[in-house]
C-alpha cells in the first residue's frame, strides 16, 4: 500500500502544484496574456479539437463498419494496415507533408517538370489550421477505428441481422443501429484523439498555431515567465480534467447489456463489384495518405542523407533515447504492478480511487506535466540547498532540476496510466483464486506474488513495458522542455532538424522512431487478433 501511495504521489504532486497556482496572485505579464492572447489560445485549441474529433469519427467509424460488416477486395490487408498510422507521430507527418507540398517539394516538382503545370502557391499552403487538422486526422483516426471495430466485432449480430430482416437498408442500419450501439466506443476513441491533440507541441509549433501547449512553451522560454506558464498550464489542466470527467460520464451512461448470452460475430456481407471496388478505393486512399505516402517519402530522403547523419553523434542520440526510455519504463512498470496488485487484493473504495488517479495521468498534456515537474524540482533544490553547501556544490545550486532525473520522473508521471492499465487487465484475467489458494497454503503476500502472480501476468507486464517504452521514445513536449542541456533524443533531434529546415536529415531519426513503433503496433495487433479468435 505504501508503494502505491508513493506512485500516486508521484503522479499527483506536480499536478496539484499547478492547480494551487490558480489561487496565487498573477503577475503583470499574465494581465497582458489574459487580455490580448488567452482568447486566441482557447479558440485555436478548440478548433483543432472539434474538427479533428469530427473527422476522426467520420473516418474511423466508417472504416470500422466496413471491416466488420462487409467483405470486399483487399479487406484482409487493410484490416491491419489501418493500425500502421499510429506508428507515425503527428509531428513527423507534419514535417513530411509540408515539405512534400512546398515549392521545392516532390509534388510541385512533378507538376512543373513532368506536366508543365505551375499552380498558385495558395493551393499548397499546408502550414495552416487546415493542414494541422489533416495531419491529426490522418495519424490519429486509428484510435477511433480500433476501439469501434473491436466493440462491433464482439457484440451480438442479432441487432444488425434483425434490422436487415425488417427491410432496413445499409444507410438506415448504419445510422439507426450501428451508431447508437457503438456510441460508448466512439466516445472512448475520440477522447484519446482529443487528449493527443491537446498534448501536441510539434505540429502546432511548426505550423505557427497558437494553442495552449505552444503558449506554455513560448511563455516559459520566450518571456522567461515561469509563473504565467504555470497559470496557463493550470487552465489547460482544468479543461482536461473536465473532459476526462465528461468522457467517463458519457461512457457510463451509454453502456448497454445484451438481451442474450449467445454473442457471436457478424457474418460479413459480400459486396458487389462496383460497391466493393469503391470501398477498396476509399480504403486505399486513406491508407496512402495516413501511412504509405509519408513513409515512402521518408525512405527516399533517408537515401540522400544517411551518409552524413549516421555518425558517432547519432549513436549517442540512440543511446540517450534508450537510456531514459528503459529507466522510465522500469519505474512505470514497477509502480504499475504494485498499485494494480493492491487494487486487486483490497478492492476497497480507497484502492479504486488510487486506480482512477493513476489512470488519469495519461490525459494530462506533456506541457502541463513538464511545468509541474519543473516547479516541484526547483522547490526541492531550494530545500536541499544546505545539503548542497555541505557537499561543496555552492549556494543556490540547481542539481536535480538540471539533471536527467527530472526528465525520467516526468516520463513516469505521463505514462504511468499506460503501464497500469495493461497490468490491471492482466490481473483481471487471472483473478484472485490462485492468490487466495496460495495464502491458504501459508505463503505470505510477497512470496505469493513472486511464486504465483508474477508468472501468470508475465504477458501483461511485457505488454506494459513495450507500450510504455514506445510512447516514451515518441514523446516530444516533455523531452524538449525538461531535457538537460545538450541532451538530445531521437524525438528532439527530429524536431531540431525540422526547425532548422533540414527535413531530409530528419528522415533518419524519424524512420527509426517509426520502425520501433511499427514493430510494436503490428505485434500487438496480431496478438489481439489471435486472442479474439480463441
Amino acid at each position: 500500500m505504501a508503494i502505491s501511495l508513493v506512485g500516486v504521489a508521484i503522479v499527483l504532486l506536480p499536478n496539484l502544484y499547478i492547480l494551487i497556482n490558480l489561487f496565487q496572485r498573477p503577475n503583470e505579464n499574465w494581465q497582458h496574456i489574459r487580455e490580448f492572447m488567452l482568447k486566441e489560445y482557447v479558440l485555436q485549441s478548440l478548433w483543432l479539437v472539434l474538427f479533428t474529433g469530427l473527422f476522426t469519427v467520420i473516418i474511423g467509424v466508417t472504416l470500422a463498419w466496413l471491416m466488420t460488416a462487409y467483405d470486399f477486395p483487399g479487406k484482409r490487408l487493410y484490416r491491419w494496415a489501418f493500425v500502421l498510422p499510429l506508428a507515425i507521430p503527428p509531428y513527423i507527418g507534419a514535417y513530411t507533408y509540408s515539405t512534400m507540398l512546398s515549392y521545392t517539394g516532390a509534388v510541385q516538382k512533378v507538376l512543373r517538370n513532368q506536366f508543365g503545370i505551375t499552380l498558385d502557391q495558395k493551393y499548397f499552403d499546408f502550414m495552416s489550421m487546415e493542414g494541422a487538422i489533416f495531419v491529426f486526422t490522418m495519424f490519429l483516426f486509428p484510435y477511433v477505428y480500433l476501439i469501434t471495430k473491436t466493440f462491433l466485432e464482439r457484440q451480438s449480430a442479432s441487432y444488425i441481422e434483425n434490422a436487415r430482416l425488417l427491410g432496413k437498408g445499409p444507410l438506415q442500419i448504419f445510422f439507426q443501429v450501428v451508431l447508437p450501439l457503438s456510441r460508448s466506443a466512439i466516445v472512448g476513441g475520440v477522447s484519446l484523439v482529443i487528449f493527443e491533440v491537446l498534448n501536441d507541441f510539434g505540429v502546432t509549433s511548426y505550423f505557427g498555431i497558437s494553442t495552449f501547449s505552444t503558449a506554455i512553451f513560448q511563455t516559459w522560454f520566450g518571456m522567461y515567465d515561469l509563473d504565467s506558464a504555470i497559470r496557463l498550464a493550470a487552465y489547460l489542466m482544468v479543461a482536461v480534467i473536465g473532459l476526462f470527467i465528461l468522457e467517463k460520464y458519457l461512457r457510463n451512461r451509454q453502456k448497454f447489456s445484451s438481451s442474450t448470452s449467445k454473442v457471436r460475430p457478424l457474418t460479413p456481407k459480400k459486396m458487389g463489384l462496383i460497391a466493393g471496388g469503391a470501398a477498396s478505393l476509399f480504403c486505399l486512399l486513406i491508407f496512402a495518405c495516413s501511412f504509405l505516402i509519408p513513409f515512402v517519402q521518408l525512405i527516399a530522403w533517408a537515401k540522400l542523407s544517411y551518409a552524413h547523419v549516421l555518425n558517432d553523434q547519432f549513436g549517442r542520440l540512440v543511446s540517450n533515447t534508450l537510456l531514459v526510455s528503459l529507466i522510465a519504463t522500469a519505474i512505470v512498470v514497477f509502480f504499475a504492478v504494485v498499485a494494480a496488485n493492491v487494487s486487486r487484493i483490497q478492492q476497497s473504495f480507497f484502492s479504486t480511487i488510487i486506480a482512477k488517479l493513476i489512470a488519469m495521468g495519461y490525459s494530462v498534456p506533456g506541457a502541463v506535466i513538464s511545468i509541474g515537474v519543473l516547479a516541484v524540482f526547483i522547490s526541492l533544490d531550494k530545500s536541499l540547498a544546505g545539503l548542497y553547501r555541505g557537499l561543496g556544490l555552492g549556494d543556490q545550486k540547481l542539481v536535480l532540476s538540471l539533471s536527467i532525473v527530472m526528465l525520467i520522473v516526468a516520463y513516469a508521471i505521463r505514462f504511468m496510466a499506460i503501464g497500469f492499465n495493461s497490468v490491471e487487465t492482466g490481473f483481471e484475467k487471472v483473478g484472485k483464486k490462485y492468490y487466495e489458494a496460495s495464502r491458504l497454503l501459508g505463503l505470505g503476500m510477497t512470496r505469493t506474488f513472486f511464486a504465483v502472480d508474477l508468472k501468470m501476468i508475465k504477458g501483461a507486464i511485457l505488454s506494459a513495458s513495450i507500450l510504455t517504452f514506445v510512447e516514451i521514445i515518441k514523446e516530444l513536449p516533455l523531452t524538449l522542455l525538461l531535457r538537460p542541456f545538450n541532451f538530445e533524443t531521437l524525438a528532439t533531434k527530429t524536431y531540431q532538424y525540422a526547425n532548422d529546415e533540414q527535413i531530409i536529415e530528419a528522415s533518419i531519426p524519424s524512420l527509426l522512431i517509426i520502425g520501433i513503433s511499427m514493430i510494436t503496433v503490428l505485434l500487438f495487433h496480431r496478438f489481439g487478433e489471435e486472442k479474439s479468435e480463441r
